[in-house]
């Protein structure tokens, strides 16, 4: 059964707080209760399962296309599509506070993350690191205390675990943008 999705209730969304799915679930459901989750199966299987009463997804970026695989999946489950919007996305290099640009060695995030800003990353000698998500590697990085390790975040990302912003703007192109989707489960 469909929700009604203008109700307050909680959205899920892959990732940790501070994520671009995070941010975005602020900035466009600000009456919701964001609920993050590890992968996007478990997202989707909070709205499927009723415990969360909708999903905001990722599923296409201007830069490298269609974000797998969370594209698929919501096809897979049948989620419904109930609206969507495109948003600008601005990658930021954060680092501890002490650290200085020449100090990084290598920078993290996910790996949709990590293809928009390839380029730059090549030119600065930085070693792309995948991991699950934008706003876990923050949070690795800030627990981690290490100069030589960034992340690639949204800046707020550096607010919430307490990070420098080392490089504003980081994506190889100024347009970068992804659409989010808002999904809720099929009608039963």
């Amino acid at each position: 059964m469909t929700s009604d999705v203008e109700t307050p209730g909680r959205v899920a969304y892959q990732g940790a707080p501070g994520a671009f799915s995070h941010e975005a679930c602020l900035d466009l459901r600000p009456w919701d209760e964001a609920v993050g989750f590890e992968t996007f199966q478990r997202a989707i299987d909070a709205v499927l399962s009723g415990d969360c009463h909708c999903a905001l997804i990722p599923v296409e970026n201007s830069t490298v296309g269609v974000v797998e695989p969370a594209a698929t999946l919501v096809r897979e489950a049948g989620l419904v599509a109930v609206s969507d919007a495109w948003r600008p996305i601005r990658l930021a290099l954060l680092g501890v506070p002490e650290a200085r640009l020449s100090d990084v060695k290598t920078a993290e995030s996910h790996p949709v993350a990590l293809q928009q800003c390839s380029k730059a990353l090549k030119e600065m000698a930085i070693a792309a690191v995948e991991v699950f998500d934008t706003g876990g590697a923050a949070a690795a990085v800030a627990e981690a205390g290490d100069v030589s390790r960034a992340a690639v975040a949204p800046a707020r990302a550096a607010e919430v675990y307490g990070l420098s912003v080392l490089r504003n703007d980081l994506q190889d192109f100024s347009d970068n943008r992804t659409r989010f989707v808002l999904f809720t489960a099929p009608e039963a």
